[in-house]
């Protein structure tokens, strides 16, 4: 969803067949957004589009809790502000693409990064314009975005920079930009001081390049043309960073072979997240993950509770756990945290962090997670505040 090129833009260049082929390679789809975009509001803008991704054009709107999707981009919780003003910045700027469609002809368009946003009872809701989805929806555009990495950067510039290469990450090289388009994609476009190169490369260039290779897992080189004794274009040389490498979605065809993949199929979990699950986590993990979920009763959201019992490794309770109804306790906060999105999740975990001053709790929790004994009765209070009623009364 993209602020430059793709917020999120994701590109899997990891696809099969036809959209493998060098043709439909070298035309990858950009969408260019025009006006600055701070650092939160690209990282906004990414996490709203994970959050809609499975359904970006089954449903026409989409939402998540307020207070969940200010934790995920770093606002104060109670900071709705801060977040109004962002969600305002993302209705009003413009986002631009040029590419060919199936048929091989060239399209132009242009729609705001969201075409509406509201916020009511602690809910962010928001939608994309039809014709946005559908590209950000396109798996030649969209490449996927790691929010693990994304919150690692402390530079707006970084980000953009990081976004605008990763898609090309499999081609090696970004392609020539006029100085001018660059310009647009870091987002200062605007600014009469970035049009002197001396100071593009001094403010912009050579800091996000530090950081793009320091932060994130790829490694990019800047290289430039010149018309004259000016320089006109610029373009990125990109590789994979093996420091920081993290693992990407092959062409399917190893994984879709595997007997957890089709279990994982069975109980209706997306193609491409199931082969994301099988290659993070590995057969095993995922296989005991699927036996431990075929020993509960009545799970009512499968996809969910399989993701939340990877993410929280359900099955792996300490001892304690089954002492003085403590296994039941465990059971209810199991199905809270399955009933929650991946960021949900993420932002509840930090949540409960962020209360947690003793060192061996924290030390506990960050092992065991939800299942950690030490911080039982925290972890219930926490969900109880979230989930009042929960556990039943008293």
């Amino acid at each position: 969803m993209s602020r430059d090129i793709k917020t999120d833009d994701i590109d899997r260049t990891k696809l099969s067949g036809a959209l493998r082929r060098g043709s439909v390679k070298k035309h990858v789809a950009a969408i260019h957004v025009s006006g600055k975009l701070t650092l939160l509001q690209r990282k906004l803008s990414n996490v709203l589009l994970l959050n809609a991704y499975d359904t970006l054009t089954s449903q026409t709107t989409h939402a998540m809790d307020a207070r969940t999707l200010c934790m995920m981009v770093g606002y104060n919780s109670n900071d709705l502000d801060t977040l109004k003003g962002s969600l305002r910045g993302l209705a009003e700027t413009v986002a631009e693409w040029d590419m060919l469609d199936v048929d091989g002809q060239q399209e132009w368009g242009v729609s705001s990064l969201l075409s509406y946003a509201k916020l009511k009872g602690g809910v962010c809701e928001y939608a994309y314009s039809p014709a946005l989805a559908e590209k950000l929806n396109d798996p030649k555009v969209f490449a996927q975005i790691n929010l693990n990495i994304q919150r690692r950067f402390t530079s707006g510039h970084a980000l953009a920079l990081y976004e605008n290469c990763y898609r090309f990450v499999r081609i090696g090289s970004t392609g020539w930009w006029d100085l001018d388009l660059f310009r647009r994609l870091m987002g200062v476009g605007d600014s009469a001081y970035y049009e002197s190169y001396k100071h593009l490369n001094a403010k912009i260039i050579k800091p996000a390049v530090a950081e793009v290779n320091k932060t994130s897992n790829i490694i990019v080189t800047p290289d430039f043309k010149k018309r004259g004794r000016a320089v006109s274009d610029i373009r990125f040389l990109i590789k994979e960073n093996p420091q920081l490498s993290i693992l990407d979605l092959d062409d399917g065809e190893g994984t879709r072979n595997a007997p957890a993949y089709e279990r994982l199929r069975g109980q209706g979990v997306s193609d491409r997240l199931a082969r994301q699950w099988v290659r993070e986590h590995g057969e095993a993990y995922v296989t005991s993950k699927l036996d431990y979920m075929a020993g509960q009763a009545a799970v009512r959201n499968p996809v969910g509770y399989l993701r939340a019992a990877m993410t929280e490794d359900f099955g792996a309770v300490p001892a304690a756990a089954a002492l003085s109804g403590r296994a039941e306790q465990l059971k209810v906060v199991q199905e809270l945290v399955a009933a929650r999105s991946p960021t949900q999740r993420d932002a509840d975990k930090r949540a409960f962090l962020n209360g947690v001053k003793d060192m061996a709790a924290r030390s506990d929790f960050e092992r065991h997670g939800w299942m950690s004994a030490l911080n039982a009765d925290a972890i219930r209070a926490f969900w109880e505040d979230l989930s009042p009623g929960a556990f039943g009364p008293g």
